[in-house]
């Protein structure tokens, strides 16, 4: 009985992580010219947008140039991402091995990686390095417009899988696109100076970046990234609520 119950346990994992794992069939070659461009395309926009990135957060929070900059970068990655050459949507099997477009999947994966690091968060604020770094990102949530906010957020969110897992996933070609990938978006994450956000972007670039092998396209990760980006935007300010009210406090002096 045991044996059975272990068996058919077993078999749903399979069928839930099934499509998670199982990658789609895909023809997207291009022609060397083609990859070369494109190679040429995302190496001159990664530099470009990351120093923009580093100046949108060096701005002051609610203030104009900070929303003006932000949608800067967003511009700049879907841009760049979109003249690198042709980027899919994606695939993934499902029931009775039919190819659909990635939805509740991607979806089920955001609220699992803010779960994830909604725990991480709860241990982070009792680390003040990290409770300072959480903080000085949050407060621009904080001090900001709500609709500004989550407006930059979400786009960046898009801009973000266009580029990183769309455009610069394919310039990394066939040897190891899920760590390229990641390493690059790690780096460019880097111009923040912010040490939780080149944290998150480690596990967050990995995830983004096996769905896009999985389904050879950037709709899972742009959907998991908008779920994820939403509830962190949501529900992680209330957490650090006492360092928030020292980033408003005045300086003194």
């Amino acid at each position: 009985m045991t044996r059975r119950r272990g068996h058919r346990l077993r078999a749903a994992v399979e069928r839930a992580a099934g499509p998670l794992l199982r990658a789609v069939p895909r023809d997207h070659w291009e022609t060397d010219a083609a990859f070369r461009r494109r190679r040429r395309v995302t190496g001159v926009v990664a530099v470009t947008g990351a120093s923009l990135l580093g100046v949108s957060l060096s701005t002051p929070p609610g203030s104009p140039r900070f929303y003006g900059l932000t949608l800067g970068v967003a511009g700049t990655w879907v841009v760049g991402g979109l003249a690198s050459g042709p980027l899919h949507l994606g695939r993934m099997f499902g029931p009775g091995d039919r190819l659909r477009r990635p939805v509740l999947t991607p979806v089920a994966s955001g609220i699992g990686a803010f779960g994830a690091f909604y725990a991480a968060a709860l241990v982070a604020r009792r680390i003040p390095v990290l409770d300072r770094a959480i903080g000085s990102v949050l407060r621009y949530a904080d001090q900001g417009s709500n609709p500004l906010v989550l407006t930059t957020t979400l786009a960046n969110g898009v801009a973000e899988e266009v580029f990183f897992r769309g455009a610069l996933y394919a310039a990394a070609g066939a040897d190891r696109p899920v760590l390229a990938s990641t390493a690059v978006y790690a780096l460019a994450t880097t111009a923040t100076r912010n040490a939780a956000l080149v944290l998150a972007s480690v596990p967050m670039g990995l995830l983004f970046a096996v769905q896009r092998r999985v389904t050879g396209g950037i709709q899972a990760p742009v959907l998991t990234h908008l779920v994820w980006s939403a509830l962190m935007l949501r529900y992680l300010p209330p957490l650090f609520a006492d360092r928030l009210a020292e980033e408003r406090s005045p300086s003194p002096g």
